[in-house]
């Protein structure tokens, strides 16, 4: 039984604990999570499947993401921002993605919202909230975790008061985590050292 310590792999190599459930997890863990994401279809992605994910595993939302992917345009902002009623009835009954209402209707939403935003726009609000990394020790066990901090917080309300939806405070900080505004790798986990330069310890 862990105790939230890193582990190793079957390759000997130290991961958080949490990337050794299955293959698709050690390949998320490895080659994604906590890597720096920019541009605005990049991250209306991350943040839409951040939502998606609100009350699920993240594996069920890994395991359809290329669905996703093919029912929503590329997470293209401009091509998601013109569906029609008809392609929402097409989403709705998409066996590839999660059939949530409220969640495609967000996700439409929000991207109606950032088609009107300039170029670059969504990049810059949320990298502004970017804690600094220098006083934040890694964390130890996944219980050195949190699941909302404050900038999480600051994040969730700038995004709401643009018009966002479904972005509260913990998918704001699992976007942050995935999208490498924070190094939530825990301290023995190999890929933290990898991903350690000067400007991200």
């Amino acid at each position: 039984m862990s105790d939230g310590a890193a582990l190793a792999g079957a390759d000997g190599a130290l991961r958080c604990p949490w990337a050794l459930s299955t293959p698709d997890y050690v390949t998320y863990h490895d080659e994604e999570w906590g890597r720096p994401v920019h541009g605005d279809d990049a991250l209306f992605e991350r943040l839409s499947l951040e939502a998606f994910q609100s009350g699920l595993s993240w594996i069920t939302i890994l395991r359809r993401r290329e669905g996703f992917r093919a029912a929503f345009a590329g997470f293209e902002i401009a091509s998601v921002a013109r569906f029609t009623d008809e392609d929402r009835a097409r989403l709705l009954a998409d066996p590839g993605i999660i059939r949530n209402r409220a969640k495609v209707d967000a996700t439409l939403a929000n991207a109606r919202v950032l088609a009107e935003w300039a170029p670059g726009d969504l990049d810059e609000l949320i990298w502004s909230h970017a804690p600094d990394r220098a006083g934040r020790p890694a964390p130890k066990t996944l219980a050195d975790v949190p699941a909302v901090t404050d900038e999480s917080t600051a994040l969730s309300k700038a995004l709401k008061k643009r018009g966002l939806r479904f972005v509260g405070p913990t998918t704001a900080y699992a976007l942050m985590q995935a999208c490498g505004l924070v190094n939530d790798h825990l301290a023995a986990c190999a890929r933290r050292n990898a991903l350690r330069t000067p400007l991200n310890p």
